[in-house]
């Protein structure tokens, strides 16, 4: 009869069920399934893969570009134009939507892939028990019940409950971000047991380090973990960046205004003034095409790009465009810690013998370093417990270091390749030592016994054995401490436990070596000569150290007023000591994730905002923390590198993922991506973000009182009933053509002085602060009076109406040459020989300004899309003039507003935070 597994609603701990329990609730047996068992689960359970999300394809993508309350004004203007016959100005204004909705198509980038990303993570096949024989078998036809065997190099294909285990170690990165493997064992754990205690448990998509081992699947596909993982990622939403937000703000009120004014003079022109509904019509339009910034998307998008290809030089690769910006106001940063502010490399820096504690310097596996005493360095051999120890370390090992073009790095186990790494600093050869001591035997390490022993013998014949493992385990092990020239001394066990203790409390993992003479003759090792009689030499401290580059990282983002929060799946005691060296704000507190359980949203709230360590935390953990300092209206940069960080990494304001040991679930779910996993990267990308604002919003500057003149002179025609000193497309023409030129000179900005000292903007900051409000009402003002000045003043010389909104087109154009020196020094003057000169940016915009003006002025196609006229030179000499008129007037602005500013108990104006965060 087939046995059934027992359905629990509520889903059993399995890790902290007996073996027999989790035979009974999942209907299967150490000799594992039967092939019709386990097809006819198949049917019920459905192939262990994840649910596949069908992306968004390119039609669908580019129709998302058109999602603009600007882009719907210009394409109903577009609508009625082509009605009344206009296909001139039809064809421009369709042309430019074209041309924005084509470059955001282009920039978007590829669609989000985390779901099918984490399917590549599962094993393609399994080696399981079936009808009671071992049996290879696709990964996607097991089901729960199954009896998995792994061995070293395997891939996890499912979730196991552990039967079996011998030596087993998995790397669990990928889901609890912890370096270094974790010892597996087949006991229950307790109940409230984190994941990266779950020592029972081996979890689809995690990698057999060492050992073998075998386990009964207790769940597939979207049952497991990574499944529940991909569950997350679906219900998570995406958040807005605040650049968008702003936009879509701006986009909303820019066009309520635009369809009031529109409404008001097409009611003015029509009812009151009495002039044809076609002829106010056209006017209307010209009026819209005037006010909406037509060039701004296109601005956006390449200032964007710019700063995308500054970051890349930087190591850290945009995946998508609003996020670089988003940067420039983030206020909490949430790290990972293993390989991002350390460097995922295990290195010994603390040595403790009977008689003396060193300390060791030199990161990594790099050979390299010096052992201090009394932060002295000492030479090699002068100190005998202490070779003692280090030739310990080096037998009692497998591990092999291997010098790459990359730098050192391990063969093995972590930690091992440390020990290697001390003995070399100790004065040992890797290959001299462990040819003088021929391994013989060895016992490998085992989670239930918590230790490691190897049998050596040198050319004499005398046999050694080696032992290390666990500080407690070795001790109780143990009878004596060293030998001196008065014979064997009695282990004092008070002191090894106290300075265990004192190792541990710095966050270090401890490890304890202990050597025995063997009989002569011994050939093998049996745990009854090992677990007793042991001699030990010293124990050692371990650990994965921050990066110097990431400390002053971490500086420079509290300079900045940005807060840095680690979040990490190790041990609190550990994440502590990290947070203390890095010089993180609070490092007297840890949360770690059974205590986020048990915390409300508000406690939650409090608690992430005052507390900057995490530990032990799972990914609900993880997107709670994001979810709540979110609550807290703090813009928040997340960063990770595993499939557990998928979700908060996709919740966050900035996803930050880890290039190089990142997996592709935590790249796709994130909008920034690592090259060179260093946190140092990312207050570079931070100063990045907060210059791209800055040149946004001085293009904004720069663009809108152009729109505004525009308008401004239209309105004024229209309500004094005279005749339009501009056409709609000639308006397009400055719009499109010289300013978007112009304006993208801006874009190659460098980073104002003090760009990192001073605090984040706020994310509910308007675009339109009061001083660029002001400033685009002055400036308008006087483009306004240039265009129409320029325009009577041409009518008065005689020249035909063609002729004078020529002049008034160019006008327009001098004009905005000499506006973009002054918007680039908002607060400081442009009357300079820095300001004169320029940027190799600047000279280039202007001479293609100036050449495609040219060519619009003289050249006779032009005469047919713009009805333009070729000007004589004193006419041009008169345009030209207009320039510097208004540049002594807007420093002339300056100089007032800096005055008042600094008058004291002037309200009404901006401080100098408010100009810096605000306008440049």
């Amino acid at each position: 009869m087939t046995r059934r597994p027992v359905k629990d609603p509520s889903g059993p701990k399995w890790f902290a069920l007996g073996e027999d329990e989790v035979f009974r609730n999942v209907g299967s047996g150490l000799d594992g399934l039967s092939s019709k068992d386990a097809a006819d689960r198949l049917n019920s359970t459905g192939p262990n893969r994840l649910p596949e999300v069908q992306p968004d394809g390119p039609l669908r993508r580019f129709l998302r570009q058109f999602r603009n309350l600007l882009i719907y004004v210009l394409l109903a203007a577009a609508a009625v134009t082509a009605a009344l016959g206009h296909l001139v100005d039809t064809g421009v204004i369709l042309a430019v939507v074209l041309v924005n909705s084509v470059i955001g198509f282009v920039q978007e980038g590829r669609a989000e892939q985390a779901l099918s990303a984490i399917r590549d993570m599962l094993a393609p096949e399994a080696e399981v028990l079936r009808n009671g024989r071992r049996a290879t078998v696709p990964a996607e036809e097991l089901v729960p019940g199954d009896i998995v065997l792994l061995d070293a190099g395997d891939k996890v294909p499912a979730d196991l409950r552990l039967v079996a285990a011998r030596g087993l170690r998995i790397q669990e990165a990928v889901l609890t971000g912890e370096s270094v493997p974790v010892d597996k064992a087949t006991d229950p754990v307790a109940s409230d047991a984190p994941i990266g205690d779950r020592r029972s448990m081996a979890y689809s998509g995690t990698l057999v380090a060492a050992g073998t081992g075998r386990g009964v699947i207790v769940a597939t596909g979207a049952e497991t973990e990574i499944g529940r993982i991909s569950g997350l990622l679906t219900s998570v939403e995406t958040t807005t960046t605040p650049l968008l937000l702003q936009m879509e703000v701006f986009a909303r009120r820019i066009t309520g205004v635009i369809l009031v004014l529109a409404a008001m003079i097409l009611a003015f022109g029509y009812g009151v003034a009495g002039m044809g509904f076609g002829e106010v019509f056209v006017a209307v339009v010209g009026l819209s095409v005037a006010a909406i910034p037509e060039g701004l998307p296109a601005i956006l998008t390449v200032t964007l790009a710019i700063g995308v290809q500054a970051m890349a030089r930087r190591n850290a690769i945009v995946r998508r465009l609003p996020a670089i910006e988003a940067l420039g106001s983030v206020s909490v940063i949430c790290t990972d810690k293993t390989g991002t502010l350390t460097r995922n490399e295990m290195t010994v820096t603390r040595v403790a013998t009977a008689r003396q504690s060193f300390s060791v310097t030199g990161t990594g596996y790099t050979p390299d370093g010096f052992i201090m005493l009394d932060s002295q360095e000492i030479e090699p051999g002068t100190h005998p417990l202490l070779s003692d120890l280090a030739l310990g370390a080096m037998l009692c090992n497998d591990a092999e270091l291997k010098q790459t073009e990359a730098g050192w790095t391990v063969q093995g186990d972590p930690m091992e390749g440390a020990l290697v790494a001390f003995a070399c600093k100790a004065g040992l050869m890797t290959g001299d030592t462990r040819s003088a001591n021929p391994q013989t035997d060895a016992i490998p390490f085992d989670a239930q016994h918590r230790f490691m022993a190897t049998l050596h013998h040198d050319h004499n014949g005398q046999a050694t054995m080696h032992v290390k493992g666990a500080p407690e385990r070795i001790l109780a092990m143990c009878t004596c401490q060293h030998e001196d020239e008065n014979g064997a001394t009695p282990l004092d066990t008070e002191y090894w436990r106290r300075t265990a203790s004192e190792i541990a409390a710095e966050g270090q993992r401890v490890l304890a070596i202990a050597t025995k003479r063997a009989p002569e003759g011994a050939q093998t090792l049996s745990f009854s000569e090992v677990e007793s009689g042991l001699t030990i030499l010293g124990l050692v401290g371990l650990i994965d150290p921050p990066r110097e580059e990431a400390i002053a990282a971490v500086a420079e983002c509290q300079a900045a007023s940005i807060r840095v929060k680690m979040i990490t799946g190790d041990h609190g005691g550990t994440a502590l000591a990290i947070a203390r060296q890095l010089g993180l704000e609070n490092t007297e507190e840890v949360l770690e994730g059974s205590q986020i359980d048990g915390l409300s949203a508000t406690e939650l709230q409090e608690s992430a905002a005052r507390i900057d360590v995490f530990a032990r935390t799972s990914p609900e953990h993880k997107l709670r923390l994001v979810e709540a300092l979110q609550a807290d209206g703090l813009v928040v940069a997340m960063t990770g590198d595993g499939v557990n960080d998928a979700p908060s990494l996709k919740r966050a304001d900035i996803g930050i993922a880890m290039g190089k040991t990142g997996t592709e679930a935590a790249k796709e779910a994130a909008e920034i991506v690592l090259a060179d996993d260093n946190f140092a990267t990312i207050a570079a990308a931070v100063r990045a973000g907060r210059t791209v604002y800055d040149n946004l919003q001085k293009a904004v500057v720069f663009l809108l009182p152009v729109n505004g003149g525009e308008a401004m002179a239209l309105i004024a025609a229209l309500l004094l009933g005279l005749t339009l000193p501009i056409t709609p497309v000639q308006i397009l023409w400055v719009n499109m053509v010289s300013s978007v030129v112009l304006a993208m000179a801006l874009a190659f900005e460098g980073p104002e002085p003090g760009i990192m000292q001073r605090p984040p903007r706020s994310s509910a900051e308007s675009l339109l602060s009061r001083f660029v409000i002001w400033r685009v009402a002055f400036v308008s003002v006087l483009l306004c009076s240039g265009i129409f000045g320029m325009f009577i003043w041409a009518q008065q010389q005689g020249a035909r109406i063609e002729e004078a909104r020529t002049i008034a087109v160019n006008t327009l154009v001098v004009m905005e040459i000499f506006y973009l020196f002054s918007v680039r020094f908002l607060n400081t003057t442009s009357l300079s020989l820095k300001a004169a000169l320029g940027t190799r940016p600047v000279l280039i915009a202007i001479t293609a300004v100036t050449a495609l003006q040219f060519l619009f002025t003289y050249a006779p196609f032009m005469e047919a899309f713009f009805d333009t006229r070729p000007l004589t030179i004193s006419q041009g000499l008169a345009v030209v003039a207009v320039g510097p008129a208004l540049l002594v007037i807007l420093e002339i602005e300056k100089r007032a507003l800096r005055y008042r500013t600094k008058r004291p108990g002037t309200a009404g104006q901006p401080s100098k935070t408010e100009n810096k965060s605000e306008t440049l």
